[in-house]
């Protein structure tokens, strides 16, 4: 199995958020995943562990599904992009906004063929829950997603995490047979491994940008 020659510092700046480097051929085993998995149950947790659950889609038909669902989202917003890369206030930005069109855009055509998409869920519903109860739900669930997420980097894997096929949640569900009442899905990250290994950490605004001491 590969491991990266990576420091902690080196995993948490370059795994990136990876669409056009996936490579849409090569086959993910089985074992990789449940490893991966495995790390992520242990990612810190207030006490509802016994509730996440993690959906890893293989089969061609349910991933070309969930896919379909994806681009009913996804390629309406994309049609608006123009007008967005145009809003951007500097050439910098418009590049930047740019380069990520170009990308989801190229996800949204290929999600079908990314070998695996795996899909975190967790037990119960947010409706109608208080801002403190839906904060707990999801800081449950999403430390151990990140987790997954750094685990794949460090064996070679390439990962994003979307969210536009939650838009049919419910018709996601009864693909998967989940049982959309009582489970909640996450999101879906398409997992497969990369085109090359190294990545650079992404630009950022200067922490004093966005650093508050003790008030805002």
């Amino acid at each position: 199995m590969l491991m990266l020659d990576l420091s902690i510092d080196e995993l948490l700046t370059t795994t990136r958020s990876v669409r056009k480097r996936l490579d849409l051929a090569r086959p993910v085993e089985a074992a990789v995943i449940q490893q991966c998995l495995s790390l992520a149950l242990q990612a810190p947790t207030a006490g509802a562990q016994e509730h996440w659950h993690f959906v890893v889609v293989t089969d061609p038909a349910l991933r070309s599904a969930l896919a379909a669902l994806y681009r009913k989202v996804a390629a309406p917003m994309l049609q608006q992009s123009a007008q967005w890369i145009a809003s951007a206030t500097d050439e910098k930005e418009a590049a930047s906004r740019t380069r990520m069109a170009d990308t989801s855009q190229y996800l949204m055509e290929h999600l079908h063929e990314v070998p695996v998409h795996v899909i975190p869920c967790i037990q119960g519903r947010t409706e109608n829950r208080s801002l403190v109860e839906q904060a707990s739900f999801w800081g449950s669930i999403l430390p151990a997603t990140w987790s997954f997420m750094l685990a794949a980097r460090s064996r070679g894997l390439g990962t994003v995490l979307t969210n536009f096929h939650l838009f049919y949640e419910k018709e996601a569900a009864n693909i998967l047979d989940i049982p959309h009442e009582q489970i909640t899905q996450t999101g879906l990250i398409p997992v497969a491994y990369t085109l090359g290994t190294t990545f650079k950490p992404a630009a950022r605004k200067p922490l004093d940008q966005v650093l508050h001491w003790n008030r805002w």
